[in-house]
């Protein structure tokens, strides 16, 4: 069971995002453990982009600032190896296919197996277009996670169920990411149909940003993505707000 498997075993599963290298270095590497002790089960590590399609207004800052510290994919590499030497909790990149396609399929796929990490999510490259990339990852032993959205057809949803490993990214909104006052009426639906494809955990990312909205996902998903309001509380703000709200997102999953 790859360490993916086993944390989504365990429980419901909080997972949080966090672009590397900001709002700098040192606090990417001191903010994950520190997550991992407050209740999150899985951290999703983004390499920033200059062109982030998927990304709203939040990430996009984060992304820049990110990319204004000369973050470079290299160094993602590092730092996932430094994170790894500091805590389990299982380590995902977040990226999109440029990056991946400059650096060498094959290539960064065996770097960030070497580094720790233990899924890939590629967030603009389609299953029909991806047979080499997951080659690289199977032969690295990483999970190729593959995205859902609203606007999937059931076509893509069969053919994301064969191929996705480790869980399915269900995206919650036809949109990009970001937090939200609300989430849409139909996602029950959406989340119900996708479960009748597969027996892979779901995991429902893109607009959580409240414990309320947490609870209402995980009575129907096995886990939930937050990432925009956490780069929100890191900004500029207490650690503490940042705790707290993370401790309650975890208590709000574990009351279902």
């Amino acid at each position: 069971m790859s360490r993916i498997a086993h944390a989504l075993a365990k429980r419901k599963a909080l997972i949080s995002y966090l672009t590397v290298g900001y709002p700098s270095m040192g606090m990417t590497l001191e903010i994950i453990p520190a997550l991992a002790g407050w209740g999150c089960d899985l951290v999703e590590l983004g390499i920033p982009f200059s062109d982030p399609l998927a990304d709203g207004t939040t990430i996009q800052h984060a992304g820049q600032q990110a990319l204004q510290n000369n973050v470079t994919p290299e160094l993602c590499l590092d730092i996932a190896s430094q994170l790894r030497e500091k805590t389990d909790v299982p380590l995902i990149f977040m990226t999109y296919y440029n990056p991946v396609f400059s650096f060498g399929l094959r290539a960064f796929c065996q770097a960030s197996a070497q580094a720790g990490v233990d899924g890939l999510i590629v967030s603009d490259l389609p299953p029909e277009e991806s047979p080499e990339l997951e080659t690289c990852a199977s032969e690295a032993g990483l999970d190729l996670i593959y995205l859902l959205a609203p606007t999937s057809t059931e076509e893509r949803i069969d053919l994301v169920a064969q191929r996705s490993r480790g869980f399915i990214y269900i995206v919650s909104v036809a949109g990009v990411t970001g937090a939200r006052a609300s989430l849409p009426a139909d996602l029950e639906e959406f989340v119900t149909r996708v479960r009748r494809k597969t027996s892979l955990p779901l995991c429902v990312g893109f607009g959580i940003s409240t414990p309320e909205q947490a609870k209402r996902v995980a009575r129907i998903a096995d886990g939930i993505i937050v990432g925009s309001r956490l780069i929100q509380l890191l900004d500029g703000r207490p650690t503490s707000e940042l705790r707290e709200f993370v401790v309650q997102l975890r208590n709000a999953l574990d009351s279902c």
